[in-house]
């Protein structure tokens, strides 16, 4: 059994896990460990079984594999946490390493692989255990999404709504720079209550098949939208929030140096 520990506030840990087991693991089924409201659509973990965290103390997995923090998000995995016998992986994305470093244990998980989803910072790197290899995510294939009209710019986001409309002021004042009136249309789970009239709403998942044929794509620079508007650099428009643990700031400067 694949067991994958995936904690994070955001939607953004679930996709990333599904597009990782999809990559690695084709048609193998995987118990989701993550305490994310997101899990309750259906859409976002597809086949794979879901778990509480906490849950890992009763299990015995042949592999676990953590998610971008090596000690889970507030220090609470240890090597004690690993049941014996089982191999451990290693996500690692970009994080804020010094922000982060004072939840490590006393005793952490020596990973027996590592694999890396994007440049780190040296610290970070010089902190990694076991075979490290480069790893490039695919996603896993979905129906066309077909509510959308070709050409609008899209608002991609997950909230909280105060970021929602940041993003939304943020393609207004782009479009005046461009001096276009483009069609906005917000892709977000849930609509905002006080969302623009001029604002759509549409909430397919996954929302990367909607990316081709828009004329620009509005983000904050999580580590999934600058991965999979990675094809389509020119019009993707970034503003990266501040994050406790993830680094948006130095993860859009690579972008856009990129």
């Amino acid at each position: 059994m694949i067991a994958c520990y995936v904690q994070g506030g955001g939607l953004g840990h679930l996709t990333r896990i599904r597009a990782y087991l999809h990559t690695c693991h084709p048609g193998e089924t995987a118990t989701i460990l993550t305490t994310s409201p997101f899990t309750a659509d259906p859409r976002v973990l597809g086949p794979h079984r879901i778990m509480p965290a906490a849950a890992l103390a009763s299990l015995r997995p042949s592999t676990l594999v953590v998610d971008a923090f090596p000690a889970g998000l507030d220090g609470e995995l240890s090597a004690a946490s690993v049941p014996a016998g089982t191999r451990t992986v290693y996500l690692a994305r970009l994080l804020r390493w010094d922000a982060y470093r004072p939840r490590l244990p006393d005793e952490p998980i020596a990973f027996d692989e590592t694999r890396l989803l994007e440049d780190l910072t040296p610290d970070h790197r010089s902190y990694l255990t076991g075979r490290c290899t480069p790893l490039e995510l695919t996603d896993p294939p979905c129906p066309p999404v077909r509510d959308v009209p070709d050409g609008s710019w899209l608002i991609v986001h997950s909230g909280p709504p105060p970021e929602i409309h940041e993003l939304i002021g943020y393609a207004r004042d782009c479009a005046a720079a461009e001096g276009v009136h483009p069609r906005l249309v917000l892709v977000s789970p849930a609509r905002p209550t006080d969302l623009p009239v001029d604002v759509a709403h549409v909430s397919p998942y996954p929302a990367w098949p909607l990316f081709p044929t828009a004329d620009r794509v509005i983000t904050a620079a999580g580590f999934n939208a600058v991965r999979q508007m990675a094809p389509w650099r020119s019009r993707h428009l970034m503003l990266p929030f501040p994050r406790r643990f993830d680094d948006q700031f130095t993860r859009a400067a690579a972008a856009r140096a990129g």
